[in-house]
């Protein structure tokens, strides 16, 4: 009864903060005059984003994506963004928000807010299995590939400067493709996307080990406190309401652990 009534408050709390929020003018007024969001989403690679066979977006991304526009009464309109595109695009005013996967980071929220985590990974290796790298180390002079603009990035030039870092706008396809035609040693993403790639193609599996626990977050441009206020109190509702759980294990699998999230409100 008491979860009944903390997700029935939450679930409220939005619909009120989307009024009030609205009526002051935020982008929130936008958003419904239009009757459209703007949404970025990443589509390199299964299950966060994807297309399907019908060349649609699909994912667990694009599932929080558009329960989001369901719960303002607008139709999201989706863009393909991944790396440094994710950032740029929503301080251009080119999206209204981002669900791209993007870690929020203190270097990106010198240029954009975040809301409170929906999701959370961390960094992981994959390897050839017959490659013979077992640890960190082992990538030293072998060709890693990494998206550009990535955390992943910017941690293997710090913890191993002398890998061969080979670069991709799109880890999906275009990385995963290199893997399997094994024109790289190995690649760093994130958790969630390699541990579902390695269950899927057995000549690549994953180190052991996390080499982050990044909060993942919904990017929206700065200077907007009551669409941020609302874009916190809709996530809150997503974990509390079980929708979280159930979508994430949509994507993983039933017997997925997802990370335990906090809801703010």
């Amino acid at each position: 009864m008491h979860r009944f009534l903390k997700t029935t408050l939450a679930a409220a709390a939005v619909c009120l903060t989307l009024a009030s929020a609205a009526s002051a003018g935020s982008k929130l007024q936008e958003i419904l005059d239009a009757g459209t969001i703007r949404i970025g989403v990443s589509l390199g690679g299964e299950p966060i984003g994807f297309r399907d066979d019908k060349n649609n977006p699909v994912g667990y991304d694009v599932d929080v994506a558009t329960m989001l526009a369901e719960k303002l009464g607008v139709k999201p309109e989706f863009t393909d963004v991944s790396g440094d595109a994710r950032v740029s695009m929503l301080v251009a005013n080119q999206l209204d928000l981002v669900v791209a996967n993007t870690s929020a980071t203190l270097a990106r929220a010198k240029a954009v807010s975040f809301s409170i985590p929906y999701n959370r990974a961390g960094l992981r290796i994959i390897v050839q299995a017959d490659a013979g790298i077992t640890t960190l180390e082992g990538l030293a002079g072998k060709k890693v590939v990494v998206g550009r603009g990535t955390t992943g990035e910017t941690f293997l030039k710090s913890a191993v400067p002398t890998a061969e870092l080979v670069y991709t706008d799109n880890f999906s396809p275009d990385g995963v493709l290199l893997l399997k035609q094994k024109r790289v040693d190995a690649g760093i993403e994130d958790s969630s996307m390699l541990d579902y790639l390695a269950t899927k193609d057995p000549s690549l599996v994953t180190l052991p080990g996390l080499y982050s626990n990044d909060p993942i977050g919904i990017a929206i441009a700065q200077g907007d406190p009551d669409f941020q206020r609302w874009v916190d109190m809709f996530v809150s509702d997503y974990i509390q309401s079980g929708a979280y759980q159930a979508n994430y294990k949509k994507w993983w699998g039933e017997k997925a652990n997802p990370p335990t999230l906090t809801p703010l409100w």
